[in-house]
C-alpha cells in the first residue's frame, strides 16, 4: 500500500505511540526508520505523525507530565461510527477510557481494551484516513494480540467488528509456542491475529497487542537499537513469519522488527 485509503470496518489503519520524552522519541524512530516528523492534532497534547518518504505511517504523542502510564504502541482499528463502535465494546465487556472524541478535522478516535485489558484505538477517519503505506522496510505491516487464551477474546472482537476467524491459516504462529492461534478477516482478508500463549505472557504487561514494523535486515536493525539506547528482548530468529526480534525503544515500548517470509 502506498497511499492513504479508507479501510473495511475492523482493519488496522494507523499506530500510535505516547510517551514522556517526544524528543528523544523522534530521534531514535527517525534514526532507526528513516522517519521525517510533521505536527498533527494536538486533542491530547503535542503530537507528531513520522513520515516514510513523506508518507504518514504512524504517529507519536506526548504523556502529560502527571499522568505514569505504560508506554507501548497501540493499533487503531477503523470505524465507520465511532459512538457506535465504542457502544458496541461497553456492551461486549471491554472498556472505553477516552472519547469517542474528534481529533480536529481528522477524524473521531476511541481510546479502549478488551475484556482481556488489552488497549487498542478505533479510528473513524476524516481528513486522515490513516496509514500511507504499509509493508516496506520502516512502516508497519502486522499487528497481533499476545492473550492468555483466544476464546473468549475472539468473540469479543467478531462482535464489535463483525470479524470472520480463520483457526487454521496460522502463518506468524511461534511466540511462546503453542497453537492458539486465530487470523481475524475483515471482507476475507486477514487482517490481524490473536495469539494465545497460555503463561508464557508476561505479567508485568498482560494481554497486550504487538505492532510489527518491516525492516530489510533485523539483524542490523536488532544492533542499531541497541546503539540508539533500546533493548533487544528477544535475539533474530526465523520462523514461518520470516526473520524477526523483538525489541524495546528507550521507553520500554515493544515492538517487532521483522523481514516477512515470501508468499
Amino acid at each position: 500500500m502506498t497511499e492513504a485509503t479508507r479501510r473495511t470496518p475492523g482493519t488496522p489503519c494507523w499506530v500510535s505511540l505516547m510517551v514522556h520524552g517526544l524528543d528523544a522519541t523522534q530521534e531514535f524512530y527517525g534514526e532507526l526508520f528513516g522517519w521525517d516528523f510533521t505536527p498533527g492534532p494536538q486533542q491530547l497534547g503535542p503530537y507528531v505523525r513520522g513520515l516514510l518518504d513523506g508518507r504518514e505511517v504512524a504517529g507519536i504523542g506526548q504523556l502529560p507530565a502527571d499522568r505514569d502510564l505504560p508506554v507501548a504502541w497501540t493499533p487503531y482499528l477503523a470505524s465507520d461510527d465511532a459512538d457506535e463502535t465504542a457502544e458496541s465494546i461497553h456492551c461486549s465487556g471491554g472498556t472505553v477510557a477516552v472519547g469517542p472524541l474528534d481529533a480536529g478535522e481528522a477524524g473521531r478516535m476511541v481510546i479502549c481494551a478488551d475484556p482481556s485489558g488489552a488497549v487498542f484505538g478505533v479510528w473513524q477517519a476524516s481528513a486522515h484516513l490513516g496509514a500511507a503505506v504499509a509493508g516496506t522496510p520502516g512502516a508497519p505491516v502486522w499487528n497481533e494480540l499476545l492473550t492468555q487464551q483466544t476464546e473468549s477474546v475472539a468473540k469479543f472482537y467478531r462482535t464489535v467488528f463483525g470479524y470472520g476467524l480463520d483457526l487454521l491459516d496460522a502463518p506468524r504462529a511461534g511466540v511462546g509456542g503453542g497453537t492458539d492461534f486465530v487470523t481475524l478477516l475483515a471482507d476475507g482478508r486477514p487482517v490481524a491475529s490473536l495469539h494465545g500463549v497460555g503463561n508464557a505472557l508476561p505479567r508485568d504487561r498482560g494481554a497486550h497487542w504487538m505492532t510489527w514494523f518491516e525492516v530489510a535486515d533485523p539483524d542490523a536493525t536488532a544492533v542499531r537499537v541497541e546503539k540508539l539506547g533500546g533493548r533487544v528482548l528477544g535475539p533474530p530468529r526465523d520462523d514461518a513469519a520470516g526473520r524477526r526480534a523483538t525489541v524495546a525503544d528507550r521507553e520500554g515500548a515493544v515492538f517487532t522488527i521483522v523481514r516477512s517470509a515470501t508468499p
